[in-house]
């Protein structure tokens, strides 16, 4: 099966996915001790979704992250590259009431300028070859005053806590890669996850992507981290009432 390597080129990256769709949720699991599920929460109370409001998950995958939108009123679209994580998702997720599927590119995104009310990407901005180009094009699809969650790894501010950390990346998620039925694309994800930058870098990007009231905050002491931001209200022009 396809390995993508760390230039992340979109072909390799969205056959790697497909190639381990079926058991993706459940390596996750795994691999993080359930703590996926608890981030996952978090994320859910962070974007805060409405009756009413328009929310894009964005690298949705099989659509996991995207049910609580859905349940608590929002139209919420799972979106995603990989069509083996949709074609799973849309199997799995039959019958959830205001969330549909669309496949696209994280650089091109197939939506209107200032859709969503929300916008949202958990552990998939990391698999994007141009962090900045694709923080730019959420900004695009989000209404002014719209509101950005990032979830993605991070680096534990702790010096023993990041040396533990780092081993489990190299040696220990090797490991539990062996139940998957693409081993590689987990090594992938842990040299992503090494060549991750720190908190603060990331909050850089997003400012530097357009987003503003830039914060995050962290998790599980720094191994996954939320950031969130505010896409700028447009301002009117002078002369306008």
């Amino acid at each position: 099966m396809t390995r993508a390597s760390l230039d992340k080129q979109p072909a390799d990256v969205a056959a790697m996915f497909d190639g381990t769709a079926e058991r993706y949720d459940l390596l996750n699991t795994l691999m993080t001790g359930g703590q996926d599920r608890h981030w996952r929460r978090e994320v859910v109370r962070a974007v805060d979704a409405r009756p009413g409001e328009r929310v894009l998950d964005l690298a949705a995958g099989t659509g996991t992250s995207s049910v609580p939108f859905a349940e608590a009123g929002a139209d919420t679209v799972a979106c995603d590259f990989s069509l083996g994580m949709l074609r799973v998702g849309v199997r799995r997720q039959e019958g959830v009431a205001r969330l549909s599927f669309v496949a696209g590119d994280a650089l091109r995104l197939p939506f209107a300028d200032g859709s969503f009310d929300a916008v949202t990407i958990s552990f998939g901005l990391r698999n994007v070859a141009d962090t900045v180009g694709a923080l730019r094009e959420l900004r695009r699809v989000a209404k002014p005053g719209g509101r950005l969650l990032v979830c993605e790894v991070s680096h534990p501010p702790n010096t023993l806590l990041a040396l533990g950390h780092k081993a489990h990346l190299r040696y220990g998620l090797p490991l539990l890669a062996r139940v998957s039925s693409n081993p590689d694309s987990y090594r992938y994800l842990a040299e992503s996850t090494l060549a991750w930058p720190t908190q603060g870098a990331l909050a850089r990007l997003i400012q530097d992507a357009g987003w503003r009231s830039v914060r995050w905050r962290d998790l599980t002491f720094g191994v996954a981290a939320l950031h969130h931001a505010t896409n700028p209200e447009r301002r009117s022009r002078a002369g306008d009432g």
